[in-house]
């Protein structure tokens, strides 16, 4: 078991129930992370870097949308109310939360005030897998007492993956 994270530790000052899962930390593919953990793709949520692509924008925001889904940036600046968004590059993502791309997480960033929406689907949802703020952890947890505690705006913001049917 990796030392407790403070991901963790939120969940439990919060009475939030959660489950460690881990895999290899060479693994950054959310659909990749489901396999080896042995858990549906609709579950493993990844959580994204958008930002907006006309300034002044105050800070990006984090989205978390199922591993088998893709963010429709038309839809994504909509519900944010900016013209255009565009995902954070990896360099310009790690830069921005302090964390490695595959280890992003809401829960890790809470103190710094982002923004967080949430794929309309999960709330169809009971648990979720998300990140915990470190590559090769993730944490299943409930999807209600989650968003509560992340204040997160529940949208429809992706479009299922299916270019790879």
């Amino acid at each position: 078991m990796a030392d407790k994270l403070n991901s963790m530790r939120i969940l439990e000052q919060h009475k939030i129930p959660y489950e460690v899962l881990t895999y290899p930390d060479t693994v950054h593919d959310a659909q990749e992370v489901a396999e080896i953990l042995g858990v549906p793709y609709f579950t493993v949520y990844k959580t994204l870097v958008v930002q907006s692509e006309n300034p002044p924008q105050p800070k990006p925001f984090l989205v978390m949308i199922a591993s088998d889904h893709r963010l429709d940036l038309k839809k994504m600046a909509t519900i944010a109310g900016v013209k255009k968004v565009k995902m954070a590059t990896h360099k310009d993502a790690e830069a921005l939360t302090g964390l490695k791309v595959g280890g992003i997480s809401a829960l890790a960033l809470m103190q710094k005030g982002w923004q967080v929406y949430l794929d309309q689907p999960a709330s169809q949802l009971q648990h979720i897998v998300i990140s915990a703020g470190q590559r090769g952890t993730q944490l299943r947890v409930p999807v209600v007492p989650l968003v509560n505690l992340l204040r997160v705006r529940i949208a429809e913001v992706s479009s299922p993956n299916d270019d790879d049917l």
